[in-house]
């Protein structure tokens, strides 16, 4: 398993954990993302990783509805993105994204880690639940999305920089760099 196979597996796995603790009548609480409720956060991050396959040729096959289970759909698009991150010839797959010729491995280390730290805060937000994220995640995906630079910001990928309270914390200082009022 490669740092970047572990590292999806516990995002995603930390990820899960914040699905399968929303409260049943929460589901339609309005998250950060505007226009998205709960339910919506998880149907972007499924969607997500199926597009990333898609980049590659490959593709999440018949998994279940977000709206009838988002567990159940969020366990099994990670399942199948961690099954080609587990195979060396799949991870290693080569097409041309959005910051050059990269593999599928250095994309989904590059945009979907991202995607689950900041999600998995949104997801708590909206429903009420623990909001604080590993510092080490953090640290990490500040320093992911920092390359991103504009394009960060284009797309509805994240909104406008804020300015977080003085002394903010790390984890405060990340979130209003990619535009989430976490104050």
């Amino acid at each position: 398993m490669s740092d970047i196979s572990e590292r999806y597996a516990r995002l995603s796995e930390d990820f899960a954990g914040t699905v399968a603790a929303v409260p049943a009548d929460r589901w339609s609480s309005a998250s950060p993302c505007e226009g998205w409720d709960a339910r919506d956060v998880v149907r972007h991050v499924v969607d997500t990783q199926g597009m990333f396959l898609g980049l590659v040729g490959r593709e999440l096959g018949d998994i279940p509805s977000v709206d009838e289970d988002p567990r159940a759909a969020w366990d099994a698009a990670r399942a199948v993105v961690q099954a080609d991150l587990d195979d060396p010839r799949r991870a290693n797959t080569e097409f041309d994204g959005f910051f050059g010729r990269t593999t599928f491995a250095e994309a989904v280390d590059r945009f979907l880690g991202f995607d689950l730290v900041v999600h998995r805060w949104d997801l708590a937000r909206a429903t009420g639940l623990d909001e604080r994220l590993d510092p080490g995640d953090v640290r990490w995906a500040h320093e992911a999305t920092a390359p991103f630079g504009e394009q960060l910001r284009g797309n509805n990928v994240c909104g406008p920089e804020l300015t977080p309270p003085e002394g903010a914390d790390d984890q405060t200082r990340f979130l209003a760099f990619v535009g989430r009022r976490a104050w």
